[in-house]
């Protein structure tokens, strides 16, 4: 018997989708443009089309009577009983939308069986996916965040997901760190996503280089003297050069995100750590300074068994862990 399942990652950008076996994870993955501009009704129905695509194209060694469903990651507040999703950030237009009753009415046609359809929250899946495949495979209890436009979190207790009264545990990037600063993001001051969201993290290397052109030089050259090219990635490749304006916005990212990490340990214990999302990709760059942060941010006799690793599974993860759902 070899378990299997397609996960899938609806995202603002692109779906992404795959079948993954239990046994040896993902044989066949695809991705598709998210056709944002059309509605739920016609993502639906591109969901829906990738599965039956995927179904078809399965690998014949997998056995259609070992199949265990679809599982869906999707980006907003997810009813996981309901199978409701509200008010996704990046897909303009939705409010509360019935996704699991309109992917399931939207397969009937498709599939030559009902499969069953389980829909979650993106960066839950993605934990979930690390804790199975990933670098929390090891980990009883730790907390995953996703470093990226946003920052998103997912919170796995004793190998389980751990979703909250109505799924939202985990949203470290709307925990305040700075109750009192300038920075806002979705009407609340001093957010770990208003302070180290992808745009903030460039928005302050262009106020360091603007308060010191001499500095900032080097940035200067990666983004053609114009802030609105500078990205993540050039501040990263200038940092790793040994420039002393982008090891400071790092050594800034990795405090935030670490005064963070010590909050959750004061309040829950939790002692473990994965990072992904795109802005993880500067690796030591962040942890290292954000475990510096946790550790003077908290008590001495809480240290013992802290750290804080890199994900293993890049933007696959939230397919993994949406599939393996489906294998519990």
């Amino acid at each position: 018997m070899s378990l299997w399942a397609i996960g899938i990652d609806l995202g603002g950008t692109a779906i992404k989708a795959a079948v993954v076996c239990f046994r040896d994870g993902i044989l066949l993955d695809r991705t598709i443009p998210t056709d944002t501009a059309s509605g739920p009704s016609r993502i639906v129905n591109q969901i829906a089309a990738i599965i039956s695509s995927l179904y078809t194209d399965a690998p014949d060694h997998l056995d259609r009577h070992d199949f265990s469903g679809i599982g869906l990651g999707a980006p907003g507040a997810v009813d996981t009983e309901k199978g409701t999703l509200s008010y996704p950030p990046n897909l303009p237009g939705w409010t509360t939308f019935a996704l699991r009753e309109a992917l399931e009415e939207s397969l009937r046609e498709m599939l030559p069986e009902q499969p069953s359809v389980l829909v979650e929250n993106d960066a839950n899946a993605a934990a979930y996916g690390e804790a199975v495949y990933g670098a929390g495979r090891n980990f009883r209890d730790f907390l995953m965040v996703t470093l990226g436009t946003g920052v998103g979190g997912g919170i796995v207790l004793e190998r389980k997901l751990y979703r909250g009264l109505n799924g939202t545990a985990g949203e470290i990037g709307f925990m305040i760190v700075d109750f009192e600063g300038e920075s806002m993001h979705a009407g609340i001051r001093g957010t770990i996503e208003g302070m180290i969201g992808k745009e903030r993290i460039v928005d302050y290397a262009c106020s360091l280089m603007r308060s010191d052109p001499e500095a900032g030089a080097m940035l200067s050259v990666f983004c053609n003297n114009d802030c609105r090219r500078l990205s993540p990635r050039h501040i990263e490749q200038a940092a790793k050069a040994g420039d002393a304006l982008s090891l400071a916005v790092w050594e800034r990212t990795g405090a935030i995100l670490g005064i963070g990490f010590a909050n959750v340990v004061a309040l829950m214990d939790i002692r473990k750590f994965v990072v992904g999302g795109g802005i993880s990709a500067a690796g030591s760059l962040i942890l290292e300074p954000a475990y510096r942060q946790l550790i003077r941010s908290t008590l001495p006799s809480m240290h013992g068994d802290i750290e804080l690793v890199q994900a293993e599974l890049g933007n696959r993860a939230g397919m993994f862990g949406a599939a393996a759902l489906c294998f519990v």
